[in-house]
C-alpha cells in the first residue's frame, strides 16, 4: 500500500505533463506487444516452413514444393512461391533472383512497421518531461518572487524537487522504450537476414539441379 500511495504522489506533484507522458507509454507498451507477438510468430512460421521447404528443394520434388508454399501464409513461402513462378517461366537465375527480391521487399514493410516509432516516442517522453520541469520551475519562481523572504529558500527547493518529477518519469519511460526498440530492432533484423539466406540456398539448389539436368543432356549430344 506504501508503494501505491508513493506512486500516486510522485504522479500527482508531477504537474500535468505527466498525463502526456503516460499515455506515450500507453501507446508504446501497446506497440511492443503487438510487435512481439507478430515477429515471434513469423520466427516461428518461418523456421517451421524452411525445414519442410528445404527437403523438398535438395529432393528437387518441385510439385510438392509449390503445393506447400501455396498452402502457406508465411513470409518464407511467400518469396518461395515467387521463386517458383518466375522459374516456371524463366531459368535464367538472375530473373528468379529479381521475382524473390520484389517479394522480399513486398514483406519487409509488415515485418517493420512500427518498431521504429518506439524510439521517437522515447524522444517524445524525454523532451515531454524537460518541458515541464522547466514550466514548473518557471512557475516555482514566479511563486518564490512574491512570498516572504524567510520562506523563499524553502518554497523553491520543494517547487524544484516537485518540478523534476516530471523529467524523472520521462526518462523513467523513454530507458525502457529505447531497450524494447532494440530489441524489436534486433529480431526484425534476424527475420529478414533469414529470409535473405533462404533466397540464397532456394537459388544455389535451383542453379544445382538445373546443372544436373543439363548434364545428361549434353553427354547425349556428345
Amino acid at each position: 500500500m506504501d508503494f501505491y500511495t508513493t506512486v500516486v504522489g510522485f504522479f500527482q506533484e508531477g504537474g500535468p505533463f505527466m498525463y502526456p507522458i503516460a499515455i506515450v507509454l500507453a501507446i508504446g507498451v501497446a506497440i511492443s506487444l503487438e510487435r512481439f507477438v507478430y515477429l515471434s510468430g513469423q520466427t516461428m512460421t518461418n523456421r517451421r516452413d524452411f525445414e519442410r521447404i528445404l527437403p523438398l528443394l535438395k529432393a528437387r520434388k518441385t510439385r510438392e514444393l509449390a503445393e506447400l508454399t501455396r498452402k502457406s501464409k508465411s513470409a518464407m513461402s511467400r518469396i518461395m512461391a515467387d521463386g517458383l513462378n518466375r522459374q516456371s517461366t524463366s531459368r535464367r537465375r538472375t530473373d528468379i533472383e529479381y521475382a524473390m527480391e520484389e517479394g522480399l521487399l513486398e514483406i519487409l514493410p509488415n515485418i517493420e512497421r512500427r518498431t521504429p516509432y518506439l524510439a521517437t516516442f522515447a524522444n517524445i517522453a524525454t523532451l515531454l518531461g524537460l518541458l515541464g520541469t522547466i514550466i514548473g520551475l518557471i512557475a516555482a519562481f514566479t511563486a518564490v518572487a512574491n512570498a516572504d523572504p524567510a520562506e523563499k529558500a524553502t518554497l523553491l527547493s520543494q517547487s524544484i524537487s516537485i518540478a523534476m518529477n516530471t523529467t524523472a518519469f520521462g526518462l523513467m519511460v523513454a530507458i525502457p522504450l529505447l531497450l524494447l526498440h532494440s530489441l524489436l530492432q534486433s529480431r526484425t533484423s534476424a527475420i529478414v537476414e533469414s529470409l535473405e539466406i533462404a533466397c540464397v540456398k532456394f537459388l544455389n539448389l535451383m542453379e544445382q539441379r538445373g546443372e544436373a539436368q543439363a548434364a545428361p543432356a549434353a553427354a547425349k549430344t556428345a
